[in-house]
């Protein structure tokens, strides 16, 4: 099939099909996860000839150039206090003690990840076809226990903006955490990759490698300088100035043998608050995500080899879900995020912090090209992403709704 109608098919069927299905389903479950079951039907069923042409080349350089947007808006809403609905009620509420807060996002972060390398150590990279390509067994076991850690912080916006004003307190705490968990996640997956990169950047070094480290360091330097001195630039310059950025934090990080998407999202992160401010952040997560990443994330699950989907495979997803949400909701029951939040509120927030999302499958892609995820690890965690987020939004209201119930009655009292 020629590749121009080869594009046109798999926009058809990832993109298209995706939204008629999200929009045929009422929106009940994020629009993310259907391009990626989509193509895990695909793959496991081997419907669509190869002759056809999917994935196409040029549906893989767009679904590329929507999940580098997508990592760069992740970063940008890292500043998400300027860009989430108001909140009235917030300035009467007491803000959580900033050190028991930290402490709650760290156990929420440390807890899921120790737990999910622990057992991808002595029992899922035993399991045959587990084992990591490159990097050993222990990096192979922390780059599945990262994707058991991760909060999907894109994907948790939009389930916290459907939920409405009434939970706002309960999504500001996991909103704030995910910020955290998502810094570290990503500054976590950079120090695994140069792990296994031979641990250090300056190893062989080129004139282009110091260029793009140098290029890192400017953009940070830049980005600081530009918040201390609280400048404001016309709203065109900021227009302009973000594709510059977006190209010179993937292009350094790639030449520094990390990753694209790690320079994306950085690059994103270190844009001033000020600037953020000034371009519609949520409109650009949503066009990346609804009409460019739906073939990256589709194309992921159909590369998945056919014969490690079945029985066994999902087996593992099921046991990596059971573990990561518990081990989210037990961190938020050891240490809550807010003093004196009742247990079930605990709860609910834990419940929309296992959300995986687009992240994990955006780690888990990172982690596999560099041949720390198999491609039976890399099937599993593809499904435990799709897994946790259909979970999300029932539990959380599971949880809140004797809340709910509840409120009439006292008001009538």
């Amino acid at each position: 099939m020629p590749s121009l109608l080869a594009a046109v098919l798999d926009s058809l069927v990832f993109v298209v099909l995706a939204w008629c299905v999200w929009r045929a389903l009422g929106r009940s479950i994020p629009i993310a996860v259907i391009p990626i079951i989509i193509g895990l039907v695909l793959a496991g069923t081997g419907v669509i000839p190869a002759s056809w042409g999917l994935p196409s080349a040029i549906g893989e350089d767009i679904g590329w150039l929507g999940v580098l947007l997508l990592a760069f808006a992740a970063g940008l809403e890292t500043r998400q206090e300027a860009h989430l609905p108001a909140n009235p009620g917030a300035a009467s509420q007491a803000r959580p003690r900033k050190r028991r807060f930290l402490a709650s996002a760290a156990v929420a972060l440390l807890l899921p990840f120790c737990v999910g390398t622990v057992a991808a150590h002595f029992y899922f990279t035993r399991l045959p076809g587990w084992a990591a390509p490159n990097g050993g067994e222990w990096l192979g076991s922390i780059a599945i226990g990262l994707c058991v850690a991760v909060s999907a912080l894109p994907v948790l916006i939009g389930i916290v903006r459907e939920l409405g004003p009434l939970h706002r307190r309960l999504s500001q705490l996991a909103l704030s955490i995910a910020v955290i968990d998502d810094a570290v996640l990503w500054i976590g997956l950079a120090a695994v990759l140069l792990a296994a990169n031979g641990g250090s950047l300056l190893d062989g070094v080129s004139g282009t490698q110091v260029l793009a480290l140098l290029l890192l360091v400017a953009l940070a330097l830049i980005g600081s300088t530009v918040k201390r001195l609280g400048l404001s630039p016309p709203r065109w310059l900021v227009w302009a100035a973000l594709p510059v950025l977006l190209f010179a934090g993937s292009w350094s990080t790639s030449q520094l043998g990390l990753h694209e998407l790690l320079g994306a999202y950085f690059a994103g992160a270190m844009v001033p608050q000020a600037w953020s401010k000034q371009v519609p952040v949520e409109r650009i997560g949503q066009f990346a995500l609804l009409a460019l990443a739906p073939l990256f994330f589709g194309h992921s699950g159909m590369k998945i080899d056919g014969d490690v989907l079945g029985w066994a495979s999902l087996q593992a997803s099921v046991v990596l879900l059971v573990l990561a949400v518990t081990a989210k909701l037990a961190a938020v029951l050891i240490c809550p995020p807010a003093p004196q939040l009742p247990r079930r509120e605990a709860l609910a927030v834990g419940a929309l912090l296992q959300c995986k999302g687009l992240m994990e499958i955006v780690a888990a892609t990172i982690l596999r090209d560099k041949g720390l995820l198999s491609e039976h690890a890399f099937a599993a965690l593809v499904t435990l992403a799709v897994l946790s987020t259909l979970l999300t939004g029932p539990a959380f209201r599971w949880l809140v709704r004797p809340r709910m119930v509840e409120s009439p009655s006292r008001e009538m009292a």
